[in-house]
């Protein structure tokens, strides 16, 4: 039985509790936050310890695995703790602050011999992994372009202030959010994102981060994609839309899966799977076990920071980025 410690009692932290209930090979022991009541709620609720002080917990529980939700600009020390630790670490995305940091994290797990996995989920999303299996097999003929829209009211009074700080976050909505869409495009297409040209504004009543990007994508496959996020007042979009020599396919994660049929969206039925956090988890553990390697591992995810690295400068020279 491995033994699981939460650093961090945000709000993301349910849904890994509940994933982790469904396995009978690991269970959570404890909860580190440094405010104190919030780490007391989740321990209550969940019959865990509670901690304030995360490297005492690691010490304490001799934890096995270390799933990390803390701030973006915590990341880097907590994973180089665990790791030094000789913990297992899943690890909130976007990775780190910086493509430095990443690397950073990838030699101390190297040096600790654990895994270190970044939970970039849309690679475990029933109708994402259907229109994958599209996208390979070339149901709809050769893919020529992808076009990701994703639209929400980001400063909303529930964000935390750390979020819409460059210092702590590293950036807004193309950090945060644009993160899910590079790794989608780079998992969809089996493929890296080579190219970026990225205009970003500035918008908002609060914080120092971008409120909306507008990213065109290159992969080294040659296959374009475009990146729209803004983080105003609106309507909420969340699609992706991939354009074939046959058809379209339309996609919104956890939603459904659409391709186009006599000038119209027909809807496939999705094939039914283990939630998306259980398979995440899975997979760790298959890399523990070494039946696998990780496909979210240090390595990989800091191939999406280096593309939204790639954005923030051509959004600051004004030219095209090559990653």
């Amino acid at each position: 039985m491995y033994r699981v410690v939460l650093i961090g009692a945000g709000n993301i932290v349910e849904s890994h509790l509940k994933a982790v209930a469904k396995l009978d090979r690991m269970q959570v022991v404890a909860v580190a936050d440094v405010q104190e009541r919030r780490a007391q709620e989740t321990a209550r609720r969940f019959g865990l310890k509670a901690y304030t002080d995360y490297k005492g917990m690691l010490e304490q529980e001799k934890a096995d695995i270390a799933i990390v939700a803390l701030p973006h600009f915590l990341h880097k020390q907590a994973a180089i703790d665990c790791a030094d630790r000789g913990c297992h670490i899943l690890l909130e995305k976007p990775m780190a602050l910086s493509v430095a940091e990443c690397e950073e994290m990838i030699i101390a797990s190297k040096r600790g011999g654990v895994q270190l996995m970044v939970g970039l989920t849309q690679h475990y999303f029933s109708d994402n992994r259907l229109a994958k299996q599209m996208v390979q097999r070339g149901d709809l003929g050769q893919l020529v372009m992808i076009n990701d829209t994703r639209h929400l009211n980001y400063f909303v009074d529930s964000r935390p202030e750390w979020c819409l700080s460059k210092a702590k976050a590293g950036g807004g909505i193309m950090m945060n959010l644009g993160a899910h869409s590079v790794d989608k495009i780079q998992w969809l297409t089996d493929s890296r994102i080579r190219t970026v040209m990225a205009r970003l504004t500035y918008h908002a009543e609060r914080g120092d981060v971008e409120g909306s990007g507008c990213v065109m994508a290159v992969t080294d496959g040659g296959v374009p994609a475009s990146i729209a996020q803004s983080g105003y007042k609106g309507v909420p979009v969340n699609e992706t839309q991939l354009i074939f020599t046959e058809g379209m396919l339309r996609l919104t994660t956890g939603s459904g899966v659409w391709i186009s049929e006599n000038g119209s969206y027909r809807e496939l039925p999705v094939p039914e799977q283990a939630d998306p956090y259980v398979l995440q988890l899975q997979d760790l553990l298959d890399a523990i076990d070494g039946e696998r390697p990780l496909e979210c591992s240090g390595e990989y995810a800091k191939t999406v920071n280096e593309v939204l690295a790639g954005i923030y400068l051509s959004h600051e020279t004004g030219r095209e980025q090559a990653i």
